[in-house]
């Protein structure tokens, strides 16, 4: 498979299932995804260009299809990211109710976005700074009639414009980014989103996460992330910061900031299977709910993983993962974790 993506300009052909609870259990994407090796002359590991494209369909009726480009310009000390998407996505949220309880509400959007990160590199280390932008239409349509949702305007419909700047800093020294085996990464961000900007709505983000990866033994990798979500201001429901853990559905737990502290441990068998366990905690405080007094939020899980291009340490796989109420399956493509950078 590596000689194949190198040599002969091929792409892996990722038919990868859905199974987000929030998106209706299953559903199927097809992602062709290029991964190019960087053709500057230096030593030291520089990640490979990746482009791909997606289109998928959920048993909820969800589709969307979209493109993502990842690609490094080392002789200008440049990095980028960007990525356009269109879909209709219909997704439930959850709200506790007096007397009722948990209570979940559906939703669909209809979505079109795009997303740009650029960044340079400082003097010759690892960190890296730069700004992104971020943009979404949202046409939301509420499923349900008897009950109010909570955050939820008197409005049978409408549309939002989102539209975001914001300063990106970046440290990488993993020894790839497809399937870590040792090094630390860090990113942060802090991302506004006001009138000037092209906005609805005034709020504010701030993000940072730290993901640390340790090879004890030749075939045991060790790796440990730290993510936290903190918003000001008054962004819509579907914005607001939410508990990223497998076996937890998305946007499930939403706060006004959200912790997580996730390990997974990497056992490898054979040159190419290997066996994966993890666990993590989070927290999602509101408004009105404190830190101690809000729920506390675990998962745990297995999975198995291939080593599937043998040349830039990208392994696949599958994991099932259980929390409090829920339970989950994913198909992986690199690490799990990726997705939640």
């Amino acid at each position: 498979m590596s000689s194949f993506l190198i040599d002969y300009n091929g792409f892996l052909p990722v038919a990868q299932l859905i199974t987000e609870p929030a998106l209706g259990d299953l559903g199927v994407v097809f992602t062709p995804i290029f991964i190019k090796p960087n053709k500057a002359e230096e030593e030291k590991y520089i990640p490979p260009d990746i482009t791909m494209g997606f289109v998928g369909y959920t048993a909820n009726k969800t589709w969307g299809f979209g493109a993502i480009r990842i690609a490094s310009l080392p002789k200008h000390h440049l990095k980028y990211r960007v990525g356009v998407v269109h879909g209709n996505v219909n997704m439930n949220f959850y709200r506790e109710l007096p007397v009722v309880g948990e209570k979940d509400f559906g939703f669909n959007f209809n979505i079109s976005g795009a997303f740009a990160v650029l960044l340079r590199q400082i003097a010759q280390t690892e960190l890296y700074l730069g700004l992104e932008y971020f943009y979404l239409y949202n046409k939301i349509n509420p499923d349900f009639e008897q009950t109010r949702f909570p955050d939820f305007e008197d409005r049978v419909d409408f549309t939002d414009n989102i539209s975001s700047l914001g300063v990106n800093l970046e440290y990488d020294k993993r020894d790839n980014v497809f399937t870590p085996n040792k090094g630390l990464y860090i990113t942060s961000d802090f991302r506004v989103s006001e009138k000037w900007t092209g906005s609805d709505y005034n709020f504010e983000n701030v993000h940072v996460g730290v993901f640390q990866y340790f090879q004890f033994t030749p075939k045991w990798v060790s790796g440990f992330r730290f993510e936290s979500n903190l918003q000001f201001g008054e962004a819509p429901f579907f914005m607001k910061p939410a508990i990223n853990l497998r076996g937890v559905p998305l946007a499930k737990y939403q706060g006004k900031q959200t912790y997580v502290l996730e390990t997974e441990q990497r056992y490898d068998w054979k040159p190419r299977w290997s066996s994966v366990f993890f666990g993590g905690l989070a927290k999602a405080p509101t408004e009105n709910i404190s830190f101690d007094e809000s729920k506390l939020v675990y998962n745990y899980g297995t999975g198995f993983r291939y080593l599937l291009a043998r040349k830039f340490k990208l392994r696949a796989g599958v994991d099932v993962a259980w929390s409090n109420n829920d339970f989950g399956w994913y198909i992986v493509f690199g690490t799990a974790w990726n997705n939640r950078n």
